[in-house]
């Protein structure tokens, strides 16, 4: 590691992997500096004339660094795999595996005093997102402290399943359907374990009816289009409806070959409102604990990212103001949320059709103290990695876990990731999909930096 000697370095503290022969998971030993050219770990977007290295290093030396309290986990995109997430928590050193079942896990000296982040996204894809909500309950109660962030898989099942048991409203008609064939598992998983027997759909109604009530009305289409205006843009209400229209045309055959009928799929849609929304649901602890964001020292976790609206709501209120907005909204006027700013923060990858984030929304975060976003969303197959976004340093932290997009994207092996924030000053990203654990620490990164940046030949401009 080029100048590594010269630069003074504080005492590691890797995780220790305990348990790992129950699981089947191949996790890195070594280490490796999050540096620019190492293949996988450091990128920019193209909004400044300044070399890589040259702006890593301004930002490491302008910004004071406040280091989070006590050790914290960040675990993103679960998207329903138990199994996944037992080995995330072997990776992070705060839990040992004791036995072959999901509740065999203890909570190791490190993780009674750390703080673990769910990043978002626990629904969506499986195998099994009940059995991943147990699995988090069980560390819960061995005493674990956990925050739970909202992503856009669990807002959208959410308000597409509470939208079938509102007051008819054009605005939201369309809810449970936009969630498309990704909600299909979640339904039989729920009907697998809940609706068996000859009475499971006693009290349901027609096929008939329980078509009428899972899709919107015809009238949809052409009453739409008003009521949205001025919230949406043109041009994404007619992205809206064609999506809707691909989904509709294709829903109830990939229900059928589920092997779910329209019944089937309304009782399972009110059976998951028992479970999750009602006070006594065996889950309805999961959405009470879910908030928008989360700030520990100078880094913010939130699910997707921010947009200057947001960053403004966090400069002039705060983050608790944010908090506290989502949870008003959520349940009180969900067409707003999901199509406002708030929802921006778990669906924007930054591209044209998101709200926008520019160098002013950046500079009013600065402002407030944060200078690093922490987050998931973004699909990464080789790890974690660290994205320089109009100034702003962003731990992108969606290591490809779930087994059903392992196998689309053709990545080997369990999937295991934990983005590892200690309070003496340094960052760990672990993956089974990277060799190294990858290291970020200010003093010698910025050390290292300036030897890059003194080596002949090395540009500071693009």
């Amino acid at each position: 590691m080029n100048g590594y000697k010269k630069c003074k370095h504080p005492k590691l503290s890797t995780p220790r992997y305990r348990g790992l022969k129950w699981l089947e998971a191949d996790l890195p030993r070594g280490y490796q500096l999050w540096l620019p050219g190492k293949r996988y770990s450091v990128s920019k977007d193209l909004s400044h004339y300044r070399a890589l290295d040259r702006e890593l290093l301004d930002l490491l030396e302008r910004d004071r660094w406040k280091w989070p309290g006590r050790t914290i986990y960040f675990f993103s995109d679960l998207h329903g795999d138990a199994e996944a997430f037992l080995a995330s928590l072997v990776a992070s050193g705060g839990v040992k595996k004791t036995g072959p079942w999901d509740r065999d896990l203890k909570l190791t000296r490190s993780g009674r005093h750390a703080l673990f982040i769910i990043g978002g996204d626990c629904f969506d894809k499986g195998p099994s997102s009940l059995q991943l909500l147990r699995v988090v309950r069980v560390l819960m109660k061995r005493g674990a402290r956990v925050k739970i962030l909202a992503g856009n898989h669990d807002v959208r099942l959410m308000l597409g399943i509470h939208s079938l048991f509102l007051e008819r409203d054009i605005r939201t008609a369309h809810f449970f359907i936009r969630m498309g064939p990704k909600v299909i598992p979640l339904l039989k998983e729920i009907n697998e374990h809940y609706l068996q027997g000859p009475k499971a759909l006693r009290g349901i109604p027609s096929e008939r009816e329980c078509r009428r009530r899972i899709y919107p009305p015809k009238r949809w289409f052409s009453e739409f289009p008003s009521v949205a205006r001025w919230v949406m843009p043109d041009d994404g209400i007619e992205r809206e409806m064609k999506r809707l229209r691909v989904k509709l045309d294709r829903f109830e055959d990939d229900c059928r070959k589920a092997g779910l009928s329209m019944r089937m799929v309304y009782a399972a849609a009110k059976r998951w409102r028992q479970l999750f929304l009602k006070e006594k649901g065996e889950f309805a602890w999961f959405f009470d604990k879910v908030k928008l964001a989360h700030r520990a020292g100078s880094f913010l976790f939130i699910h997707a990212g921010l947009d200057d609206r947001i960053a403004r709501i966090i400069s002039n209120q705060g983050i608790g103001h944010l908090n506290r907005l989502f949870e008003r909204q959520i349940y009180s006027d969900p067409f707003d949320f999901y199509y406002g700013p708030l929802a921006n923060t778990v669906r924007t990858k930054y591209r044209e059709v998101d709200m926008p984030l520019t160098r002013h929304g950046v500079q009013l975060v600065h402002r407030k103290g944060i200078h690093a976003i922490v987050h998931g969303h973004q699909i990464k197959l080789h790890g974690q990695r660290i994205m320089l976004r109009k100034g702003i340093i962003n731990f992108e932290c969606d290591a490809t876990l779930d087994r059903n997009t392992r196998k689309r994207e053709k990545l080997k092996g369990r999937g295991a990731a934990v983005t590892i924030f200690r309070p003496k000053g340094m960052v760990m990203g672990v993956s089974t999909d990277y060799p190294f654990i990858k290291l970020f620490e200010p003093n010698v990164l910025r050390c290292e930096l300036k030897g890059i940046l003194k080596r002949p030949g090395v540009r500071k401009k693009r």
